[in-house]
């Protein structure tokens, strides 16, 4: 109870001076995660000035086709496109509650002579859904070239480190080796299907148009006097104003809220890709093979003073989860949209689409930043490697005694013998891991003795990964970030030539 008070004096207590943003809770994707270029796009003046161009768009098709609209009154629709006064419009949504009919007496306000062919013939979705369909695809528009310069990033680390062996893992065990440029090419390679998924999502994208209160484009028809080869060119029209090459051929009041699903199911992909990736470089940095950036004056942790935490992948993750669980939102809504349209699904999607396209930005943003600045620690990689690579050159051994001229099952259970005795060696006293000291030291093995470092080479069991390493990138890599290169939006020295 003496808690409930203090929060209550607390309220009381709130100094003058203190600016309101710290009083009332703010979206941490806003206010501390996601581009400003992004917040903006999912802004409310985006959206009510989206709104007005594309009430603009409406009255220059309508008199393009005949209606008696002048060219006076689409000037003065023009003019007031960023003129918002959203105080007047809030007031007048506070009173009809219905937010578009509260917006068009707001513009019809500053246009008094456009005021009766605003919104002439719509429905709410006219400029809802339209708003949405443009917004959603500059939100692609602006995550499709920072997927690129995170791919570009990764490229340079992977061309750089292709050599380089380090330990493989299957079910987080020691397996056989890869090289640290190659195991960056798995998580370039989703990261490449991501960018191809969310270009056919963006590419995907319609305009729902001019279609009408159930996409009967009933309104519209009785406009032009049932004229249907203006009312489909109306449509036409709105469309390419808006730079869509089309619209969706039938739609009831909305647009297809599935389109929303593939537009999600993008977005959370790359999610699991973004949240895989940062998992794999904790794992990495928890063997200290591997580190994620840290400035000098970086905290670790508060309380011990050495922890160099993975913390932009730790915060890349959390996001990341986020965004995942965004994907279910939209098939719920997709799911429940009875017949023409029902409205539970606004509320819905003001908060989950938003959401996505800023955690993705986010993520994004943090994934380049450590992508540009990860650190490598090759002595760590090689000692990992030598305590398992004896075990892993034993078949290698093997072959070679028999080319010498031995038997194979002997040579066999020989080596099984003292691998065992190795494995003991290091799990049970915690020593360093000695089965090729051991093979040295048993004059059963003195015809291979001179070729133990060969056979014991870790670059000779990386297989092809430093060809694959190759073959991938210039096949496959810098083909999808050609587009990104000739427009400039790369902006980073690589080491292969895009």
């Amino acid at each position: 109870m003496a808690a409930h008070t203090d929060h209550v004096s607390l309220r009381e207590r709130v100094p003058a001076d203190i600016k309101p943003v710290y009083l009332s809770y703010q979206s941490p994707l806003s206010s501390r995660y996601a581009s400003r270029e992004m917040c903006f796009n999912f802004s409310e003046f985006r959206k009510i000035s989206t709104w007005r161009l594309l009430w603009v768009y409406l009255a220059k098709a309508e008199q393009q086709l005949g209606l008696s609209i002048t060219d006076e009154q689409i000037q003065e629709m023009e003019a007031a496109v960023c003129k918002i006064d959203f105080s007047r419009a809030e007031a007048e949504e506070k009173e009809i509650r219905h937010d578009v009919m509260a917006h068009i007496r707001a513009m019809a306000a500053v246009c008094p002579r456009a005021a009766p062919i605003i919104h002439l013939g719509a429905t709410s979705c006219y400029v809802g859904d339209n708003a949405d369909l443009i917004i959603l695809r500059d939100g692609f528009n602006i995550l499709l070239p920072k997927v690129a310069r995170c791919m570009h990033r990764l490229m340079n680390f992977a061309e750089k480190y292709k050599e380089m062996p380090t330990l493989g893992f299957t079910h987080l065990q020691p397996a056989q080796p890869t090289t640290v440029g190659k195991r960056a090419c798995l998580w370039l390679y989703e990261l490449l299907m991501d960018v191809q998924a969310l270009t056919h999502a963006r590419d995907n994208l319609c305009f729902r148009g001019a279609k009408g209160t159930t996409g009967t484009q009933a309104s519209f028809l009785q406009l032009f006097e049932g004229d249907h080869e203006k009312v489909k060119r109306l449509d036409e029209l709105v469309t390419e104003m808006a730079g869509f090459e089309k619209s969706y051929p039938v739609c009831g009041q909305t647009y297809p809220r599935k389109v929303d699903v593939e537009c999600l199911s993008a977005l959370a992909s790359m999610g699991a890709s973004m949240h895989k990736i940062c998992c794999d470089i904790r794992l990495l940095a928890s063997r200290k093979e591997l580190e994620e950036p840290f400035e000098t004056a970086q905290i670790g942790s508060s309380a011990m003073p050495y922890k160099r935490n993975p913390m932009r992948s730790e915060r890349c993750c959390a996001i990341a989860r986020h965004l995942m669980t965004l994907h279910s939102g939209a098939l719920q809504t997709s799911a429940c949209q009875w017949m023409e349209r029902t409205l539970d699904d606004s509320a819905n999607r003001r908060i989950t689409i938003a959401e996505a396209f800023l955690s993705a930005d986010a993520c994004l943003q943090i994934l380049q930043n450590i992508f540009e600045g990860l650190v490598v620690y090759p002595n760590v990689i090689q000692k990992h490697l030598s305590e398992e690579l004896p075990f892993m050159a034993t078949e290698s051994i093997i072959m070679a005694m028999v080319k010498a001229g031995g038997n194979r099952q002997e040579c066999h259970e020989k080596i099984r013998q003292l691998s065992q005795e190795a494995g003991n060696r290091v799990k049970q006293e915690g020593l360093e891991n000695n089965l090729i000291l051991q093979i040295q030291s048993d004059s059963y093995f003195a015809p291979v003795w001179e070729q133990l470092d060969e056979l014991t080479d870790p670059k000779a069991y990386i297989g092809r990964a430093k060809e694959q390493v190759e073959e991938f990138l210039v096949e496959h890599v810098i083909p999808a970030l050609k587009e990104y290169t000739e427009k400039g939006l790369l902006q980073h020295k690589a080491i292969l030539s895009l």
